[in-house]
């Protein structure tokens, strides 16, 4: 490998001279340490012998071959000698007078002055393997290869509709008795048809005291729980004694906790961040409360199962997995081949260490009629609360008999015959049986009619050895330790003869073309806002565990708000109760939506809070003069929410003649180089850095509609260098000369249409009655073209090539049908292919150009786009960033979509992300639907060839599919319009219609080593340019203007060292103490390791990009804190890991995420 360079980033307070010097140092060390490593490569590089080593024998050639070598390396060398050259050139070129702000040139373009920080991106070989992988063996069954199998023709296939007829013999259990689980169970949505307090008050409270009245009568009564949002409300409103007896029942194995999340999570729209905070959250309740672990896990009701929850619950230590809404096809193809129950492998696990059991479930329904065999009018006559007399029947009118001394002959023998048809899809000779539905057993009547009744046909079937059964209430773990038991071997080992399987189960269609697609895009305002509430959270998290370690250490955490742990405590959860899968997924009633959206709401003005109270502390220069004073905080917010439902309005600073300071926080742990939009009320405003140097800044008009400006408002766009997690102090002066401010210009080209323009005399404006040619804007990374008729974008060139990538964006419109299915929250039942979106009026397009960033806005009637370019070094100049303010108030039953168009030649074939934590490979089916290929785009999805790849990265989950080669992303039903009731339950039509803004990246990247064969693997990686752009976009720079006087402010930068750029600090986030209002002495530290691919081209990143095989010392990480201890655990925390070591270094594996008990002070 080539030398890795390192050049430090100096303050910027340094003088030039002494950089120079350092540059110099940094050249020479360089060029000897490459001297010797050349030396040391040309001795051990077997790669190196051109001739594969037959020298002949004479010294001299062997000479003469050593300084060849050497003089290729040398050469190699040459450039990156010249490289930090040029850099140090750069540097003294503006070494005298003030620094250099950005300048016109008279062509019209704007030139930056040369990025001062020269930055490097050093991956070491060893670390490109990975993508490459070829190390595991493949799995039995890959789900791109099934999904290409099957004819998915929807045969009638009898009682069991979509299935097939199932027989047996007699005799086949004569040597091995079937042993049969029968798992009573209660699904309780925290929110769906009710709002989560009113479903507690109405069933579910009732449901667990029933509970533990029940469960005492008969010591072989069984039931599972999963959801623990409604278990701690229910335990907080409990007695003393009533919390012994469920002690004691969790202890006796008669109630087990499954799973053990905060909810049972959609696995679709939600993001991996969430769906670990909530299991953490419910694991850490029973930790506490209960003293339980769970070993299983039970997801019943989610639509379509993500590969990522078996890595999380895995690497939580559970053992088993059940899963239920899986494509009818999938369920009848792994039924005729027994494999409902198989090893879940993720794709990208070169070993087995992934894997982890899962069952099936095999029909339609986890309702009784669709759980105890293959014919639902039989077994619906086995849900004993469907009894005459009841509020519910069974819809193929036979309905149950309660079971007598006289009946229970025949029908203990037509249940068994239930049983037995099961059984047969399954490998071995023990059988799951749920017993249970939405919000069951919430009246004592219902639990003795269940458990009196099953218990009499236990007791027959039990007691005649001739039918070679042994039935028995049980929990899921129950039934999972009977089946390892028959093979012999403990939990959570390999189970032999079972095949290992790989990939995901999306999309998910319970019956005909009925297509759960439409719940990836289904209330997009709130799948925004919950991602503006998750990084709010963690950003929170992270910087009120370095607020407290810092007080702790200097002896003043009675001074702090430690009450704020309270605040984070109650923004967990709520993040948490929204991963449900009926509230992110958009498919509760709008009463529901809007509690949902309150509580979303009421938290992230909490953790506002929670950032303000720790930023304030940790920027005072003399921390000894800490004050906190609730009733005045010591800085503002960047944006404030009206209601639930609005989008943020940003906050408008006051500038008079006293400077006014920002604190700016950067929640990425690397160091970032941002435009910071600031909005004031003058337009003569100086922005210095806290040192007093003028940053480069940018004066905008600010706009309420396409042709109107905000009167006394404007925006300036600050250049600023944010270190790591950090917070950097700026201050703006009010100028007298006008001279300092860089203005954009504004062109408006109004289309023929006759629209009144309210201009602002600051900002230079050009108004055009006509519509605009086709024109381009750039940077000096991106050369991007657009349409002057429709404003949108046309094509994307790179820095240095000659070849444009046509990149064509159009909306689309979705009708749908008229029969009597329609498209509503679950389902997309578009009437045909999307036809062009066609305003009653042509767009308004204004064009704004200036020396940090240039965009263009189109106004069309229901949308308005921004497409914007920041001429800035870096990540940030290195895409384009896309904005949609969506308003389809008059829209009935249409969908909106957004296509790209390209000539990349991608055939069938993109990519899409899952939970943002992992890329799944898609093929474009034509032999389904249309809506059947749709998948679920929380974070990514992109499309390649041999040449490029094009990104578009999200900051929101919506559906995405690419119905044509080189057509990407139809981000479809983006933006759902009201849709009528889609018969699942709902009982209502979606009319989600608030004004949505969506935002995106736009990455075009260069290929340089892509191959056939690799590209035809089930597994793909983004680039680490990919993952940082997608962080950007994620988690965006928060400005507090300080509200008070100014006392003396110093930025705060955490980390002493620069984290290797593949590793991600999931959270940083404080532990609670016995009294859970507040925070241990303990943290848990939260890793992941991203997997990424070397072959895509990497230049101008921006910032020092380094990566290290995967070790990482934590002891010296934090600046001024000490790292107390350091212990491994699970994910959740639950179990230690090895033992707590000495050494603070760690070492994590590619894509794996790695959780540490840790103290800091």
């Amino acid at each position: 490998p080539r030398p890795s360079m390192c050049l430090s980033l100096w303050p910027s307070g340094m003088k030039l001279k002494k950089q120079v010097t350092v540059c110099g140092a940094a050249i020479f060390c360089v060029a000897v340490f490459s001297l010797y490593l050349m030396l040391d490569r040309v001795q051990h590089d077997p790669t190196r012998h051109q001739s594969g080593g037959n020298f002949p024998r004479s010294q001299i050639s062997v000479l003469q071959n050593r300084i060849e070598q050497l003089e290729q390396l040398l050469e190699e060398n040459h450039e990156i000698i010249s490289h930090i050259k040029d850099s140090v050139l750069e540097l003294t070129a503006h070494a005298e007078g003030p620094p250099v702000l950005p300048h016109h040139k008279p062509n019209g373009s704007w030139v930056l002055p040369p990025e001062s920080c020269p930055s490097f991106l050093s991956v070491s070989p060893q670390d490109c393997q990975f993508a490459l992988g070829g190390k595991g063996q493949s799995p039995d069954l890959q789900m791109l290869a099934v999904y290409s199998l099957l004819p998915f023709d929807n045969q009638d296939g009898g009682v069991w509709k979509q299935g097939f007829d199932i027989t047996y013999e007699p005799s086949e259990w004569d040597t091995e008795p079937l042993q049969v689980f029968v798992v009573p169970h209660s699904h309780n949505d925290p929110g769906w048809i009710k709002t989560f307090d009113k479903y507690y008050y109405d069933q579910t409270q009732h449901i667990l005291n029933s509970m533990v009245l029940k469960m005492q009568e008969d010591p072989r009564r069984r039931f599972i729980w999963s959801e623990i949002s409604f278990f701690s409300k229910w335990w907080d409103n409990i007695s003393s004694q009533k919390r012994a007896a469920v002690r004691r029942l969790v202890g006796n194995g008669q109630l087990e906790m499954v799973t053990g999340g905060w909810v049972m999570p959609d696995e679709a729209n939600s993001h991996y961040f969430a769906m670990i905070d909530q299991l953490i959250e419910g694991h850490q309740w029973l930790e506490k409360n209960i003293g339980v672990m769970p070993r299983s896990g039970w997801a019943v009701d989610p639509f379509g199962h993500s590969s990522t929850m078996p890595y999380l619950l895995k690497r939580s230590n559970l053992t088993g997995m059940l899963i239920q809404r899986v494509h009818y096809a999938i369920k009848k193809h792994f039924a005729a081949t027994q494999n409902l129950e198989f090893m879940w492998r993720q794709t990208w696990d070169p070993d087995t260490s992934t894997d982890i059991f899962c069952h099936m479930m095999p029909f339609y329904s986890y309702d009784v009629p669709h759980t105890c065999g293959p014919d639902p009018k039989i077994c619906c006559q086995f849900d004993f609360k469907r009894l005459p007399g009841g509020r519910i029947n069974c819809p193929w009118k036979v309905p149950p008999r309660a079971i007598t001394d006289a009946n229970v002959a025949e029908r203990a023998q037509l249940l068994l015959d239930q049983y037995r048809k099961k059984s047969k899809l399954y490998r071995s000779k023990v059988l799951l049986v749920p017993l249970g539905d939405d919000f069951r057993y919430d009246k004592p009547q219902e639990w003795d009619a269940q458990f009196l009744n099953y218990q009499r046909i236990f007791d027959f079937l039990n007691s005649r050895p001739n039918l070679h059964v042994q039935a028995q209430f049980g929990t899921l773990s129950d039934y999972f330790d009977a089946l390892y038991k028959k093979v012999g071997i403990v939990p959570g080992m390999k189970l032999p003869g079972f095949p290992v399987l790989s990939g995901d189960f999306f999309s998910y269609a319970d019956r005909e073309d009925h297509y759960w697609t439409g719940y990836y895009t289904s209330r997009p305002f709130y799948k925004s806002l919950d991602r503006v509430l998750e990084a709010h959270l963690r950003g929170a998290e992270i910087l009120y565990s370095l607020a407290l370690a810092h007080t702790r250490r200097a002896g003043a955490d009675s001074r702090y708000p430690l009450s704020d742990y309270a605040l984070l405590t109650n923004a967990r959860r709520n993040l948490g109760l929204f991963q449900h899968h009926d509230a992110i997924t958009g498919t509760a009633k709008e009463a529901v939506a809007v509690d949902y959206g309150v509580r979303l709401l009421h938290s992230l003005n909490n953790l506002k809070r929670v950032i303000i109270n720790a930023a304030h502390y940790l920027v005072l220069g003399d921390k000894d003069t800490y004050h906190h004073d609730p009733a005045a905080p010591f800085l503002g917010t960047d944006d404030t929410r009206p209601s639930q439902d609005s989008l943020p309005e940003r906050t408008v600073l006051r500038m008079d003649t006293l400077p006014r300071f920002l604190v700016v926080f950067n929640p990425l742990e690397q160091e970032r180089l941002s435009v910071v939009p600031v909005l004031v009320d003058s337009p003569h405003v100086r922005v210095l850095s806290e040192e007093g140097q003028p940053l480069p800044s940018q004066l905008s008009a600010r706009w309420s509609s396409a042709t109107d400006t905000v009167p006394d408002v404007y925006q300036v766009s600050v250049l600023a260098r944010l270190p790591a997690l950090g917070l950097r102090v700026l201050q703006l002066h009010k100028s007298l000369d006008g001279h300092t401010m860089l203005k954009s210009s504004v062109r408006l080209y109004l289309h023929g249409r006759d629209l009144p323009v309210r201009k602002q005399e600051v900002v230079p404006m050009h108004v055009f009655p006509a519509a605009a040619d086709d024109f381009c804007l750039e940077n000096q990374h991106l050369h991007a073209c657009f349409s002057g008729r429709s404003g949108l974008l046309q094509s994307i060139r790179r820095a240095g090539e000659e070849r444009e990538q046509r990149v064509s964006s159009e909306f689309l419109v979705y009708g749908t049908r008229t029969s009597k299915d329609k498209s509503g929250a679950y389902l997309f039942l578009p009437d045909g292919e999307a036809k062009p979106y066609a305003p009653k009026d042509p767009p308004v397009v204004r064009v704004t150009e200036g020396p940090l960033f240039s965009e263009v806005a189109s106004y069309y009637q229901h949308v308005q786009t921004v497409v914007r370019l920041y001429n800035v070094p870096g990540v940030e100049g290195l895409s384009l960033d896309l904005s949609c303010l969506v308003d389809i108030r008059d829209h009935i039953n249409k969908e909106l979509a957004l296509r790209f168009s390209t000539d990349i030649e991608s055939d069938d074939t993109f990519f899409t992300d899952l939970n943002g934590f992992q890329i799944q490979p898609r093929r474009y089916q034509r032999k389904l639907p249309l809506q059947a290929n749709f998948y679920p785009m929380p974070a990514m999805a992109y499309i390649q060839d041999a040449q490029s790849r094009l990104t578009l990265h999200t900051a929101q989950a919506l559906g995405v599919s690419s119905l044509s080669s080189g057509e990407v992303l139809r981000s479809c039903c983006f933006w759902g319009l009201p849709r009528l009731d889609d018969n699942r339950g709902l009982g209502q039509g979606l009319k989600d219609n608030k004004r949505t803004c969506n935002r995106f990246r736009l990455l075009l990247e260069r290929r340089t080593t892509a191959s056939k064969v690799q590209d035809g693997r089930p597994i793909s990686f983004p680039s680490l340019l990919s993952h940082i752009t997608s962080m950007h976009l994620n988690a965006e720079a928060l400005v507090m203007p300080v509200a008070q006087e100014k006392p003396a402010l110093r930025s705060f930068t955490p980390l002493s060292t620069t984290l290797p750029c593949d590793f991600h600090i999931l959270n940083l986030r404080m532990l609670q103490a016995e009294d859970d209002s507040l925070p241990s002495a303990e943290a848990a530290l939260i890793l992941h390791r991203k997997g990424f691919d070397c072959s895509l081209e990497a230049k101008n990143l921006g910032f020092n990009c380094t990566t290290s095989q995967g070790k990482l010392a934590l002891g010296s990480l934090f600046q001024g804190l000490e790292l107390g201890s350091l212990q491994p655990t699970s994910l959740t925390l639950m179990y230690p890991l090895g033992t707590a070591s000495n050494s603070t270094s760690i070492h994590l594996d590619p894509m794996e995420i790695a959780t540490f008990r840790i103290r800091l002070g």
